[in-house]
């Protein structure tokens, strides 16, 4: 009998991520208490006011196919967004709304890249997008974000993987699995490298609300840098809609109808009163995003002093998201091993860094999107946890 799957699919890593919450919810059915820190996935509710909208828009007979690119009023609600929190400057036109952000990186990469050409990723980076660039049979290019450089672009290093081939750079800011957000310099030298090489930059700012202390920087508002950047954001992070899927494209206009192309044949549209619902997160927003970044600082306060007092853990303060990137190497242990056993013994559920590129061996990552309690009694275990690890 011929083999059904393809060798593409064959060769293609399943989520690391969705491996240990798979094991972890077949724990819980069992009836063991699980501390989920492996899930990005706010514990917040969706505010009252979307989900109100949403079936007041299912009430109004919103449930059929819509415009492939979106509905006209949340694209235009996007653009005014865009305009007046990331000085990006779009029209209704240039914006495509997807069924989250997940198809909206396969629309892309899918659009842009022949097989052969480079794609230029960080490292770590969301698993996303190294399969999907495999799986088109791109040659990626990896640059390091690196603990002792705080997690930011090496220029240098940056430069010496460019070549005429290079098709587009990914940036993530701030990034998952790290939390670093990129600094104003740095995103400027890459928008001159951009221009002076000529490559698209893909910005991925779905994180752009969860930041601390930093100022966030869209690379598309610099000058020159509008008609080569593709920038990505989304509902699910910031109004807690992780289940609704919605997100968008930003890019211009032929670019945009590039995509399209994929995304009518792949999902044909975003969910028609989610649109809606979307429009109205984007239209009557009060205070509802500023109250969860508040809650998420004291968490990652917390995390972050507590992981530091360990003899075998450490981790540097996020900017940004609500992830902490903790450093295991003293213990050892590979980052599956840690996981593992943490999962095994403790019940703690947390990712290891290796499903985020080669570099994050040594490192695991721990979600804050948990209520604090949680977080206090979960760190207290883990580090118990450790300690009897190490004896």
């Amino acid at each position: 009998m011929k083999k059904l799957l393809s060798e593409k699919v064959n060769q293609l890593a399943p989520s690391g991520i969705r491996k240990v919450n798979e094991k972890a919810l077949a724990m819980e059915r069992k009836g063991e208490k699980i501390f989920h820190f492996e899930i990005g996935r706010p514990d917040f509710d969706t505010p009252e006011y979307i989900k109100k909208a949403c079936i007041d828009s299912i009430n109004n007979g919103d449930v059929f196919y819509t415009s492939n690119f979106g509905i006209p009023v949340l694209r235009q609600e996007i653009a005014k967004k865009l305009k007046k929190d990331n000085n990006l400057d779009y029209k209704e036109s240039e914006i495509l709304v997807t069924a989250g952000l997940s198809e909206a990186v396969f629309d892309i990469l899918y659009s842009i890249i022949d097989e052969g050409d480079e794609i230029i990723l960080p490292d770590p980076v969301w698993a996303n997008y190294l399969n999907v660039t495999k799986l088109l049979k791109a040659n990626i290019k990896n640059y390091k974000l690196a603990e002792e450089n705080d997690f930011q672009i090496d220029i240098e290093d940056l430069k010496s993987k460019i070549t005429d081939k290079t098709k587009a750079m990914l940036i993530i800011s701030p990034n998952n699995p790290t939390g670093s957000v990129l600094k104003e310099n740095t995103i400027k030298e890459i928008a001159e490298l951009a221009k002076e090489k000529d490559f698209y930059i893909i910005s991925d700012e779905i994180y752009e609300r969860i930041i601390y202390d930093e100022k966030h920087l869209s690379i598309g508002s610099l000058p020159g840098m509008r008609e080569r950047t593709i920038t990505l954001n989304g509902f699910s992070k910031a109004y807690s809609m992780t289940g609704w899927r919605l997100g968008y494209i930003a890019a211009p206009e032929e670019l945009i109808k590039g995509f399209n192309k994929i995304h009518q044949h792949n999902t044909s549209c975003a969910t028609s009163f989610v649109q809606h619902a979307g429009y109205i997160a984007l239209r009557d927003e009060q205070n509802e995003v500023e109250d969860m970044v508040k809650e998420y600082r004291r968490r990652r306060d917390y995390i972050v002093k507590t992981i530091n007092s360990s003899d075998y853990l450490s981790c540097k303060t996020p900017g940004g998201a609500f992830y902490v990137y903790i450093n295991i190497k003293k213990t050892g242990k590979s980052s599956q091993e840690v996981v593992d056993y943490l999962l095994d013994e403790a019940k703690i559920a947390l990712v290891p860094g290796n499903c985020f590129g080669e570099s994050g061996e040594g490192y695991i990552r721990m979600s804050y999107a948990s209520s604090y309690e949680n977080i206090v009694e979960g760190c207290d275990i883990l580090l118990k946890a450790i300690d009897k690890l190490m004896k």
